[in-house]
């Protein structure tokens, strides 16, 4: 099992007061590793907070977590930092310093595998420009292998960042809104990608997206968010319009009873 969690509950990060609310709330599933899962859900319904729990960047506040069946916070930095080399948490907006050359930003892929001499070596000569180009290949990027990262437009900067999923040598996907800046087109070709990737690798994939059509036709499995809970937790097929509907409905009404107090484990209750 790639992902085990029990009952748990995290704050919003800046959340520094015991009565501020939290992020997610009592949340319990478990994700098989190769599995394909789409998150989705409202702005703010926890989609993010729960992507950075799973990639170890955020300590839950109750509950029980495991990672490929081990306990991360109950591990020493040293064990916890070699864990997270085995998975890949990609934001919204991946971090890539603008100044830099998208061949050295896309190699950072590699860093959890280099040692540090050799790390310092490839920022003045790639070491493996070649496999920075196949990479962005697979992405219609190659041509901007050269390119400095400021001069990138916003969908190129996500597909840079893909890249760079690509070159690690993650077990787990973790993917925040990949699309956002993307055509209807390139969107398709990112999700191709990842898929592609994730099965090719037996990698467990867990992506975040506001577009639910793509999500339904391109995951297994959907868990939907909201104000923090999971609503439902069911195979696409099984996931029908009037239950999308409900989901994106005024935020400001309240979740039905039985959804706030029972989550849902492949829609059974757990």
């Amino acid at each position: 099992m790639a992902f085990e969690l029990r009952g748990i509950s995290v704050r919003h990060a800046v959340a520094a007061h015991a009565d501020v609310p939290y992020a997610l709330y009592d949340i319990s599933l478990s994700l098989a590793q190769g599995e394909q899962v789409a998150l989705i859900g409202p702005s703010g319904a926890g989609k993010t907070t729960l992507l950075h729990t799973l990639a170890c960047a955020r300590q839950a506040m109750s509950g029980e977590f495991t990672a490929f069946s081990v306990s991360p916070w109950s591990m020493r930095h040293e064990q916890r930092h070699t864990l997270r080399a085995r998975l890949f948490l990609a934001p919204q907006t991946p971090p890539l310093p603008p100044r830099q050359r998208v061949v050295t930003a896309v190699l950072a892929g590699r860093l959890p595998q280099w040692g540090f001499w050799q790390a310092i070596a490839s920022l003045i000569r790639p070491r493996e420009a070649g496999a920075a180009h196949a990479a962005l290949a697979r992405f219609n990027l190659q041509d901007k292998l050269y390119a400095r990262v400021d001069r990138l437009s916003g969908g190129e900067r996500q597909r840079c960042g893909m890249a760079r999923l690509l070159l690690s040598s993650a077990d787990a996907f973790l993917v925040d809104e990949p699309l956002s800046a993307l055509d209807p087109t390139l969107a398709t070709q990112m999700l191709a990608v990842l898929k592609q990737e994730a099965q090719t690798r037996n990698a467990t994939l867990v992506c975040s997206l506001h577009q639910v059509e793509l999500a339904l036709a391109n995951f297994p499995r959907i868990i939907a968010l909201r104000e923090g809970r999971i609503v439902f937790d069911l195979p696409s097929a099984q996931v029908s319009a009037e239950m999308i509907a409900a989901l994106y409905q005024n935020e400001h009404t309240a979740l039905p009873e039985a959804a706030e107090k029972a989550p849902y484990c492949m829609g059974t209750p757990c």
